[in-house]
């Protein structure tokens, strides 16, 4: 192995790759959860994605709930994260609970299907046991917060959090 080789992999080694995305919501009353089936895999996730270069976590999170659901979302308090190897190289997935609004838009090519599901069957849907134990652990906390309408309390700060106000204010959300 080449001297740059073994010094990315030592760099991989320390800095993780990270991603991030969002338990997704639609519906006030009874809220499903977004689980999105990639194309390739044709394995069920949580919307998620790779940062772009210069991107934040909170930014790549939204672009990605977006993309793979298809519809536009409104983003709330930080729930966790996900720590795992992927390919190798430790992958860190952040996320955040979010809420869909508006109508179906085109899926990002990456993604075959959206399913939007009652937490339970969300659960049993992923493909992955990591996410599994997220969801069974913060999809609870995910809709106990969006039932007891905590758009202030603990909403994300910043562009989206200021946006998200001014919308409501207009009766746009």
């Amino acid at each position: 192995m080449s001297a740059s080789k073994k010094k990315r992999k030592k760099a991989a080694a320390r800095n993780p790759i990270v991603a991030a995305g969002g338990i997704v919501l639609r519906g006030k009353k009874n809220p499903l959860i977004a689980v999105v089936q990639l194309s390739v895999q044709k394995t069920w996730v949580l919307p998620k994605g790779k940062l772009r270069k210069n991107e934040t976590t909170l930014a790549a999170a939204k672009r990605e709930a977006i993309e793979e659901t298809g519809r536009a979302v409104s983003v709330f308090e930080y729930l966790g994260q996900i720590s795992y190897t992927s390919g190798g190289s430790p992958k860190v997935a952040k996320f955040w609970r979010m809420e869909a609004y508006g109508k179906q838009g085109k899926l990002m090519r990456d993604v075959r299907s959206v399913r939007w599901l009652p937490l339970g069957k969300a659960i049993e849907k992923l493909s992955k046991p990591r996410e599994q134990n997220f969801l069974r652990q913060m999809g609870p906390k995910a809709l106990t917060a969006a039932a007891q309408g905590s758009e202030t309390a603990g909403q994300t700060s910043g562009i989206f959090g200021l946006f998200g106000k001014v919308m409501r204010r207009l009766g746009l959300r």
